[in-house]
Formats: C-alpha cells, structure tokens, sequence
C-alpha cells in the first residue's frame, strides 16, 4: 500500500519526492561504494580517502531472499494493526542490496526472482505526528 503524507520512521533513511518514495545512501567519492542506511565515511578497508557523499539508491529491483515473521516484534518496533509479514533482501542493480518489508504478497506465494518496486506505508500512527510512515518492496505488477 501506498501512501503520500505523514512523517518518516527514521530521519535520513528515505523521502518521498512528489509521493514516491527514495532510498537515502551514501557513495563513496573515491571508491564508489554504496550504503545504505547513510555511513558516516566509508568502510571499504582498500579505499584511503573514506569521504562520501549524498546518494539514492535505485527504486526497482529483485528479490533475493525472505523470511516471513510470525511473531509480534517488541515495543520498539511498533507496527498497528500488527500481524506476520515478510521481510525481504532486494538486489538494487549490482551495488547495493537493501532489507526492507515486502507488501502486496500473499506471505504463501512469494517467490525468489520478483521484481519488486519500492513503495512508502504507514507503520502506526502518531498522536503527535499522524501516520508515520516506512519503505517497503512491492511486487512491479501491483499499481
């Protein structure tokens, strides 16, 4: 599900651009390196420089693996209308691969290989703040 509006879960890991949602990571300047989240400098043990720069990532990619959670997180990670979901490792192009929850599956038919698309959904809601929202990967088919 798809959601403009709200605020985000953590600052600096994504933003949403007219709507749409981007990745926030970093690149190397002398390496060329990619993290995400952000690095504070970069972590290649070959690279001498370590200085980097703002980059976001590619917003289509595949999924390469998942588990599916079944049991309610702690209170920390607080999820309304809390029940399993699935938490995938995408494959963004040949630099980066990203965890993040996938949504828009059926938890039985999820398949290794799925292009996927990243999508922004609400997490909770915030008295304070309204919806809070994160990123999540959804399959390239669903609109």
């Amino acid at each position: 599900m798809s959601s403009a509006g709200g605020s985000m879960v953590a600052d600096g890991l994504f933003d949403l651009d007219e709507g749409a949602p981007r990745l926030i990571g970093t690149r190397c300047t002398s390496c060329g390196t990619l993290y995400f989240p952000q690095a504070p400098s970069c972590r290649n043990p070959q690279c001498r420089e370590k200085a980097i720069e703002r980059a976001i990532l590619p917003t289509h990619g595949a999924l390469l693996s998942y588990t599916v959670q079944r049991y309610r997180p702690p209170p920390l990670f607080r999820i309304d209308d809390w029940q399993p979901y699935a938490i995938g490792l995408v494959g963004l192009g040949d630099e980066v691969e990203v965890m993040g929850m996938l949504s828009g599956f059926a938890l039985d038919a999820i398949a290794i290989g799925t292009r996927v698309r990243l999508v922004a959904q609400p997490l909770y809601r915030d008295a304070e703040r309204g919806p809070v929202l994160t990123y999540a990967f959804a399959p390239e088919a669903a609109a």
